[in-house]
C-alpha cells in the first residue's frame, strides 16, 4: 500500500506529478526541470522530507517526557491527538 505525507493534497493542488517512491506517493516534478531549477535558484525550493523518518516509542518511556531528549523539538506537537490526550493536554 502506498503511503501519503501530510502535504499530499498540497502536491496535488500544485499539479505535482506523483510517483511511487519507496512506498510513498511523492511528487517527482511540477512543471519542467528548467522551470523548477530557475525557481529554486532565483527564489526558493522546498523538499517534503516527512517520509524520511519514523520513530516508534514503546514501553515506559512512551508516556513520559524522556523520549523528548532524543529529538530537537517538542514531540507533543508532532504526535497524533490520542498521545497528547494521554499526557493530559
Amino acid at each position: 500500500m502506498t503511503r501519503r505525507t501530510a502535504l499530499y493534497e498540497e502536491h496535488l493542488a500544485l499539479k505535482g506529478r506523483m510517483v511511487d517512491f519507496a512506498g510513498w506517493e511523492l511528487p517527482v516534478m511540477y512543471s519542467s526541470i528548467i522551470d523548477e531549477h530557475t525557481a529554486t535558484r532565483t527564489k526558493a525550493g522546498l523538499f517534503d522530507v516527512s517520509h524520511m523518518g519514523e520513530v516508534i516509542i514503546r514501553g515506559a518511556a512512551s508516556n513520559s517526557h524522556e523520549d523528548e531528549q532524543a529529538l530537537p523539538g517538542d514531540i507533543d506537537v508532532q504526535l497524533p491527538v490520542p498521545r497528547r490526550r494521554r499526557r493530559g493536554r
